[in-house]
Order: C-alpha cells, then structure tokens, then sequence
C-alpha cells in the first residue's frame, strides 16, 4: 500500500506542475473570461445612454410614478423626460438632447398605440424601459397583487417532449446544466485521460519500467499510477467548479438570473455517480492501451478512438431530447463509454426510471471495475515487451 501511496503521489505532481497542465487548467476558463469580458464591454460602449422623451396626450402619464432603481450591471436605466408638445419633443431630438421620444395620442387608453419618433432606433432594452414605465403608472391605483402578477407578465413552461419533465421559463438552466456537465466530462476525459496512457508508453520506452518492477508488483504500480491520473481529472474539475462558484457569486450582484441558480440534488448527484466510475473506467482503458502498443504516436492513435463514442450523445443531441426513454437513449444510457455523458442530459430532459438508473449506475461500476483488471493483465503481460504488441488471445488466456 505504500509503495502504491508513493506512486500515486510521483504520478500527481508529475502532471499536475507540468506547464501544460497548467496551461490547460487555465486556458478554458480564461477563454471563457475573455469572451464574457468583451461581451460586457461591447454592451456597456454601445449603449446610449442618452434619456427617453414622451408626448402624453392621454393624461396617463399626468403625475408619473419613476421606474426602481435597479443595481445590476446589465440595467443601465435612462431618464424619461416630459415634453409639453411634439415640436419640442423633436427639437429635443435634433438637439441630440433625448435619443428618441414617445407620442401617446389621446385614445391611448383606448387604442394602446404609441408612436416611437428616433433618428437612430433606440435598444430594444430601452424600449424595453418605457414600457415598464408605462405599465408602472396604468397599474398605480389598481390592487397590489393585480398589479405585481400583470407586471410579472406571461410565464412560460419548458416541458420536456414526453412530458415528464418541465421547468419555468426562468428555470432554463435545469436544462442546459446536465448538457454542459456532460460536455466539461467529455473535455476532461480527453485531456486528462491520455496522461496516463502516455505515461505508461514513455516508461516502456525508456525502459524506467524495468526498474520500477524491481521495487514494486505491477498491481500496486497500476493502481498508483490510475489513482493518480483520477485525481489529475479531479482538480481539473474542482478548479473549474470553484471558478464557476466564484463567477456565480460575482454575477449575482449584478445578474437577476445568475442569483436563481439552484440545481436540484438528484441531477447533481447523478453527474457525481457517473462521473466518479467513468473516471476509473477510462483511466483504466488508456493503461491497458499503454501497455499493448509500442509507441506513443500509435497510442495517440489509438486513443482518438475513445473520442467518438464519447462524443456520440452530443452529435445525437436532438433524437435524445426528443425521445429520452427512447431505445437510442437506453442504448447509450448501457453503453459505458456514452453513458456519462447521455445520463445527466436525459435528466435534463425527463425523468429517469430508479431501476434504470441504478442498472446503469451498476454498469459503470462494473466496467470500471473491469478496467482496472484488464489494465492490470495488460500491464503485467506488456511491460517488459518492446516491438511486440499483446494480442486480445494474449489477454483473456487463462494461462496468461
């Protein structure tokens, strides 16, 4: 157990202080950072902030009630400035005084017409803004729960195709949440997931492998060097999550929506359960393809592979949202190389059967179970070999 302890630890340092992986770990939530940076920047120079004017020939804005002042960093409120008559509202216009002006004629109430004059149409934000100030004050003597559900306006509801599962409008992320744990499950496999297969190829090649044996069995070398390449996964992930984190709580100050995020247990624990198995399961795989192969630019090769059928729910995305207790979805659900990813996006989309759940759940233990047998056969069989591939006969051979 020590000496496997002590494999573990060589093995994580060894990638984690590497600069690629930092580079790596960095790169993905700078490039994310990057483009929300520009986003906000091309949103905030762009805005006009200039105010909006209104022609009340109604009455309905007589003694106006002003919009809440609102903090976040999205809702750059304007003025509403009041002009007497149109010609004074259009030289306020000429005069780049307001950046448009409404007119409401006097059958307002009865037509719910305005007209917008502009010389440059305002954001669809500020326009956004009048009619909230507008519904303000033709709602100002009505009941106040009237008022605030007439102000909340339409709700919709996101129902799943099979109608197992639906979510509010605002709840959008109950959705998208599985889909993107699924995609950042695929990056890391495929990133962190080939250090321990070129590992174990640059020992066979350098023939470090045939001092290592001296000192340690080829069970405890496997079962170091696996943990090791899980936990590599693993603070790539916890990285990524404790930016998310910082990022969810910096957006709640300025970001309505960000501050609803509320993912239920059951979905985050589905990704937990297969996450943890399908790490093992493939750290085992990319062992066993190290020790087979003889070169790392044959085990690169070989390695792409995996990427296909992990990245088969994504490519299939819109059958499986559209029939996620559908045969396609049970196939991929069983199958251990998509079922990491197609589990929690069917979740997102309806409601797995418990029994299903657990059966799939099972498999993946299984499998990686399996994994970390048949890289340790492997590895035991190929670790002294060089030029000479172990064949499947090899492998599964009693006698082996």
């Amino acid at each position: 157990m020590k000496k496997a302890w002590q494999v573990f630890l060589y093995e994580y340092t060894r990638h984690v202080l590497r600069k690629r992986f930092i580079f790596g770990l960095l790169s993905i939530p700078l490039f994310i950072g990057v483009i929300m940076l520009v986003s906000v920047l091309a949103v905030l120079l762009t805005s006009n902030k200039a105010p909006i004017g209104y022609v009340d020939q109604s009455g309905v804005l007589a003694n106006p009630l002003p919009l809440p002042k609102k903090s976040g960093l999205f809702d750059q409120q304007v003025p509403m400035l009041a002009y007497s008559d149109e010609a004074e509202a259009r030289q306020a216009l000429k005069s780049d005084k307001i950046q448009a002006y409404f007119v409401l004629g006097p059958d307002y109430l009865q037509t719910s017409h305005a007209q917008l004059v502009y010389l440059k149409e305002p954001d669809a934000s500020i326009q956004s803004q009048f009619r909230d100030f507008l519904r303000i004050n033709l709602l100002a003597g009505q009941p106040a729960d009237i008022a605030k559900r007439l102000n909340d306006g339409s709700q919709f509801i996101i129902q799943s195709m099979d109608g197992s599962r639906q979510a509010g409008g605002n709840q959008w992320y109950s959705i998208i949440v599985p889909l993107a744990a699924g995609i950042l499950f695929m990056i890391v496999i495929m990133t962190s997931g080939g250090y321990l297969l070129h590992a174990v190829v640059e020992e066979k090649e350098n023939r470090t492998i045939e001092i290592v044996v001296t000192s340690l069995s080829p069970g405890q070398l496997m079962a170091g060097k696996v943990a090791g390449n899980i936990c590599v996964g693993l603070t790539q992930i916890l990285f990524w999550i404790f930016l998310a984190l910082v990022g969810i709580s910096i957006g709640s100050r300025s970001l309505g929506w960000v501050r609803n995020l509320d993912i239920s247990p059951p979905i985050r624990f589905l990704i937990l359960a297969t996450l943890v198995p399908s790490f093992v399961m493939i750290a085992g795989l990319m062992a066993a393809i190290g020790s087979t192969v003889t070169e790392s630019r044959e085990a690169s090769q070989i390695s792409g592979l995996f990427t296909l059928p992990i990245m088969a729910p994504i490519y299939l995305f819109y059958p499986l949202i559209s029939n996620p207790n559908g045969t396609l979805a049970l196939v991929l659900s069983f199958f251990p190389l998509t079922a990491p990813v197609t589990l929690p996006l069917r979740a997102g989309f309806t409601v797995v059967p418990t029994p299903q759940l657990i059966l799939n759940l099972l498999v993946l233990v299984v499998s990686a179970a399996g994994s970390i047998w048949l890289a340790g056969r492997t590895f035991r069989l190929g670790m002294l070999r060089y030029g000479k591939r172990v064949t499947l006969r090899e492998i599964f051979s009693r006698s082996a």
